[in-house]
């Protein structure tokens, strides 16, 4: 691959900066944000956090309005879906839509929206507390943060109470769909596992491969897997004891579900503080977590830390750039991080001074690696900017250059796509993808913070 430098490129900045901005605006419905026009028409828990962010940087009302209209979706029992549905979109032909997923009858969810059953990571916390510490207009943040406040208490009580049963400080995923990287190699040792009949999978059909080349999504096999857990939820009500006590196949331990939790943990914290409430719950919260990331996940022989199959406590021996991503929560120590950055700054991701482009969601050298399928392997800006505001924690700001010229450079070269090959720089996936747009414009915008 030739050498490149943003800085040596005649780039129109202000150009790229305006384009996010308009598909942002062509993406707004009134409420939330799509992800992407056909392909993702409804709204995703953690892709409007990510959203928010950005309006930050140039639109605080509507930030403040992508969240509040989350929340409207979250259940009695405190889990924020992973989808609210927008059921006035009458030509939408995602799946699984709602009447798939038959939440609707369930006591513990909301009557006035169409929601999934599962859940995604929860940014939700940090997002807000970058909105209170970017925020125009100070007063309207704060009363904002004030109303949604219940809403997190209640979130965050909801993954350490339910998916958290031997008090250990780590939550569990049940869906591959709820650790935001759907089609992991994390998650294909437990997927194999699961032999299913015919009769077991629900019918169904795929409407994912009519908006995306079939190369770069899931395999039939895979997806019949996804179908079938869903199914397991919706026939015991989405009750979690009944889930987990009838031997729910997938109970996983992410390290990026968990990372963003302790990480939400402590801005939650913060958000309690400014607001004159009690924060001591959220830090002990988030102390825990990162002890148990620490002491459960690290992986000494690669440098990384890793899944754990909850059903045993095994590790998942599967290499991915979210297990550099402790960093963003600040839970290794200066000396636990230089280890990591020793493997991260190799060919096995991208390494300075070598022409790569920062950095692939997966170890190059591993044999599953994809430059195009779908979380095998192409870079993904949400990951890159998590791994940005890490690495500025631990002081390490030439690599922070090379993930921000890479972003720079993959927008300028191919548009905002929903991910890249870390090859070519050529995009995949939905075109005028959301939090491309949203993450481009938080990584251009100079912090600026406030003190409650």
């Amino acid at each position: 691959m030739k050498s490149f430098d943003i800085f040596e490129r005649q780039i129109d900045i202000k150009s790229l900066i305006n384009e996010a901005k308009r598909i942002l605006d062509q993406n707004w419905m009134n409420g939330f944000t799509r992800p992407a026009r056909k392909m993702y028409p409804h709204q995703w828990s953690w892709d409007s956090a990510f959203m928010a962010i950005g309006y930050a940087t140039y639109r605080q009302e509507r930030a403040e309005e992508e969240l509040q209209r989350l929340f409207s979706g979250q259940w009695s029992n405190g889990m924020v879906p992973h989808i609210i549905f927008n059921d006035n979109d009458k030509e939408s032909d995602y799946f699984p839509g709602s009447d798939f997923w038959q939440t609707e009858h369930l006591s513990q969810s909301p009557n006035t929206v169409s929601t999934s059953g599962i859940c995604q990571p929860p940014i939700h916390a940090t997002a807000i507390r970058h909105l209170l510490e970017t925020a125009h207009d100070r007063r309207q943040a704060q009363s904002f943060a004030k109303d949604v406040f219940p809403s997190l208490k209640a979130w965050h009580s909801f993954l350490y109470r339910e998916r958290d049963p031997n008090d250990e400080g780590l939550v569990y995923i049940r869906h591959p769909w709820s650790s935001g990287q759907d089609n992991s190699p994390n998650w294909d040792h437990i997927l194999q596992q699961i032999n299913l009949s015919q009769e077991q999978i629900p019918s169904y059909e795929r409407t994912d491969n009519k908006h995306n080349d079939s190369s770069e999504r899931p395999s039939n096999r895979s997806y019949d897997r996804y179908i079938y857990l869903v199914d397991f939820f919706r026939k015991r009500g989405y009750n979690e004891d009944k889930i987990r006590r009838d031997g729910c196949p997938f109970l996983v331990q992410d390290v990026l579900f968990n990372t963003l939790l302790c990480r939400a943990g402590r801005d939650l914290a913060q958000i309690a503080e400014w607001l004159g409430k009690d924060p001591s719950p959220f830090y002990k919260q988030a102390k825990k977590t990162a002890k148990s990331i620490n002491k459960n996940m690290w992986d000494k022989n690669h440098n990384i830390y890793v899944d754990l199959d909850w059903r045993n406590g095994e590790k998942i021996d599967v290499y991915m750039l979210s297990g550099f991503l402790p960093l963003f929560a600040n839970v290794p120590s200066p000396a636990r991080s230089e280890q990591m950055f020793s493997y991260l700054n190799t060919q096995s991701f991208c390494q300075l001074k070598k022409n790569c482009l920062a950095v692939p969601s997966y170890d190059r050298q591993q044999p599953k690696y994809s430059d195009q399928k779908y979380w095998r392997g192409p870079i993904w800006i949400n990951l890159n900017w998590l791994l940005y505001k890490g690495l500025a924690q631990y002081g390490h700001r030439e690599y922070d250059k090379l993930i921000k010229q890479t972003i720079i450079y993959l927008v300028q070269k191919s548009g905002f796509h929903e991910f890249y090959n870390p090859k070519t720089g050529e995009g995949y996936g939905a075109e005028k993808f959301s939090w491309t747009a949203a993450l481009f414009l938080d990584i251009l915008n100079s912090e600026r913070t406030v003190t409650f």
